[in-house]
Formats: C-alpha cells, sequence, structure tokens
C-alpha cells in the first residue's frame, strides 16, 4: 500500500494541475470562444491547454487564388491584389496569433499551454489525449464546430473514443 504525507500530497496535486483543452484552428477566427473558455478554467480553478490545429494550407491558398481570379476576371485588379496580398500577409505571422492567445489567458490570471498540430481535428485530439492526463475537459471553438470542419459523425466517433466530456461551442445568431 502506498502512504503519501498529507503536504507531499498537495506538491503532488499543484504539480499534476487539470487542464481544460481549448482546439482551434490557426487560419480561422482562433480566438472565438476563447474568452468562455478562459471564464470556465478560472471557476474551475484550471489553466487551459490550447490545441491549435492547421489545416491543410494548399487548400486556403487556392481557394484564395480562385477568389482573386475572379476578380481579376471582373476587372477588379485591385481587389484581386489585395486578396493576394492578405494572404500571403496571413502566412507569414503565424506566431502573432499564438502570442496572442497567450496574453489574453494570462491578462485573465489563468495558465496557458499551446501545442500546435498539422493533422486532421479527430486524429489530433485522440493523439493529444494519448499522451496528456491532465485535461478535464475539451472545448471545440465555434471554428472548429461551424461550416462543417467537423461532422456529426466525427463528432459521435470522438465523443466514443475519448473518455472526456466534448462541449461544442457555435456562433450566436445576430437577430437582423
Amino acid at each position: 500500500m502506498l502512504y503519501i504525507e498529507a503536504s507531499r500530497l498537495d506538491e503532488l496535486e499543484v504539480k499534476m494541475k487539470k487542464n481544460l483543452l481549448f482546439v482551434t484552428y490557426h487560419d480561422e477566427d482562433c480566438d472565438e470562444g476563447l474568452s468562455y473558455a478562459i471564464d470556465l478554467a478560472k471557476i474551475m480553478g484550471e489553466g487551459i491547454t490550447i490545441l491549435m490545429v492547421y489545416k491543410n494550407k494548399l487548400m486556403k491558398k487556392f481557394d484564395d487564388l480562385m477568389t482573386a481570379i475572379t476578380f481579376a476576371e471582373a476587372g477588379e485588379d485591385e481587389i484581386a491584389k489585395s486578396i493576394m496580398l492578405d494572404s500571403k500577409k496571413e502566412a507569414d505571422r503565424p506566431d502573432e496569433k499564438l502570442n496572442f492567445l497567450i496574453e489574453k489567458c494570462r491578462e485573465s490570471g489563468v495558465d496557458v499551454n499551446i501545442q500546435t498540430v498539422k493533422m486532421d481535428i479527430v486524429s489530433a485530439i485522440k493523439d493529444f489525449l494519448g499522451q496528456k492526463t491532465a485535461i478535464d475537459m475539451v472545448l471545440l471553438s465555434p471554428s472548429v464546430t461551424n461550416n462543417g470542419n467537423v461532422t456529426a459523425k466525427e463528432l459521435q466517433r470522438l465523443v466514443k473514443t475519448v473518455s472526456r466530456p466534448i462541449v461544442t461551442m457555435t456562433k450566436q445568431a445576430h437577430a437582423v
């Protein structure tokens, strides 16, 4: 039988602080839903681990190129150039988003860790949770749950294979 002094037990609890896993995409509104995750972490007395998933950049570049071509064909050369410049600027500054997320958490007094991965969202979550046991809950940001990024079938598979609660966030519809 294992006996641990009460003071040592407190030290172990501090070292094994639980975290919420906030999952978001890098190239979409990555901070959307973060304020909710921060508030929840404060209430639960936990930290946040942000799992930032990088999508296939080739598809994003292709979409931007096709949009620019459409504007160029319509004689809107300035708009086409602007789209291509914005696309290049986005690709050139990935660390700015990470720094913004870290700063937002720290300003709120919540411990934060960030992990980045380049794989599909379901595999990324499963892989991460297989390696990390200090996660209490998974929060899927609106960028993950909107626009069919995660299908209902994938979400069901994730719920069945992950032994943690999964919370999905969506954008609130604005009344017109």
